[in-house]
């Protein structure tokens, strides 16, 4: 079995962006002076944060840009690197938001596709919830919480040997009732997978990323997205076929200032009736999962904080309808 992807992992070879953002100290500070002086000092200070990255990481920079030369291929150079500007500043509001989410009133949010997750609960079915870097996924995680009290969430981090601002980030998480299973950068084991599968089997969701690698040697599938070849975790889907547990697509996209809207989608089943076609089923689940990505990528291209080379070489054309 292969070691299970972070949920928080934006990696260039050295510390991911989220954990460079702000240190736990000055986090502590920074959190403590804003509960002074309002929440604008945190939204100033963290965009003059996102400002130094930006201007002084360029390898991070070009590689948002590039992304965004892709995206918007009719569009020039200096508009590929006005969005990745504007994604690094967008970046902040995760921050700013996690910030006030104790405050049950702080944030609205609308929820498509929450009956689904309703009804699985009500059977006592448990289900995989893929989600992204997209938007604010910890929002998304918490308050999902909130709006289905009786859904019961085991979420798959990373863990590192200096978290900083991910161990209160977990600590937090916990608090709202989530469970935590983390896994070491060097790699899990095949018991993080079969602890996820006994979780399932009792009705409870298991939350995994579905659009980062977060090793070179991380078994993966590849997909077709933007017209390019990606690699994404075979983990999630792997662990959908062998449990036989269904996967819910959940995006959680921003709508305004402090403002959400939820997305998840019907149960997508991974199936196979021999062994032999275990791998077609596991990548025809992760191109399912593509092609939803790809759609909220083109409706929220700023929000997409993948921090990393991520597309790969022009790929083929998908096959024909009825062939």
């Amino acid at each position: 079995m292969c070691p299970l992807p972070p949920l928080t992992s934006y990696k260039d070879g050295k510390e991911p962006l989220g954990i460079l953002f702000m240190r736990h100290h000055f986090y502590k500070i920074l959190t403590t002076l804003s509960k002074i002086c309002g929440p604008w000092l945190f939204a100033i200070v963290s965009r003059g944060i996102a400002a130094g990255y930006f201007i002084f990481f360029p390898k991070r920079s070009a590689a948002s840009a590039g992304f965004y030369r892709v995206l918007f291929p009719d569009r020039g150079r200096w508009y590929a690197w006005r969005c990745a500007w504007r994604q690094f500043q967008n970046f902040t509001t995760v921050f700013l938001d996690r910030y006030l989410l104790p405050d049950p009133g702080a944030i609205d949010y609308t929820f498509a596709g929450r009956e689904h997750l309703i009804a699985a609960v009500a059977q006592g079915r448990g289900g995989i919830l893929l989600m992204s870097h997209m938007g604010n996924w910890e929002a998304g995680a918490r308050l999902l919480r909130r709006n289905i009290p009786d859904l019961r969430l085991m979420l798959y981090m990373g863990r590192r040997a200096q978290e900083q601002i991910e161990r209160l980030q977990k600590e937090d998480l916990a608090a709202s009732g989530i469970r935590i299973l983390a896994a070491d950068e060097a790699g899990g084991s095949a018991f993080d997978l079969v602890e996820g599968a006994a979780f399932l089997k009792t009705g409870g969701f298991v939350s995994m990323a579905g659009d980062v690698v977060w090793r070179p040697d991380q078994q993966t599938v590849p997909v077709r997205f933007l017209g390019r070849t990606v690699r994404l975790p075979e983990a999630p889907f792997m662990l959908a076929l062998v449990s036989r547990a269904p996967l819910y697509i959940f995006f959680a996209t921003k709508r305004g200032t402090r403002q959400y809207h939820f997305s998840v989608t019907g149960p997508v089943a991974v199936t196979a009736p021999s062994r032999a076609l275990r791998r077609e089923a596991v990548a025809q689940a992760a191109q399912t999962y593509a092609d939803h990505l790809e759609t909220q990528v083109r409706r929220n291209p700023l929000e997409w904080y993948h921090f990393q080379p991520f597309l790969g070489p022009p790929a083929d054309p998908p096959p024909a309808k009825g062939h």
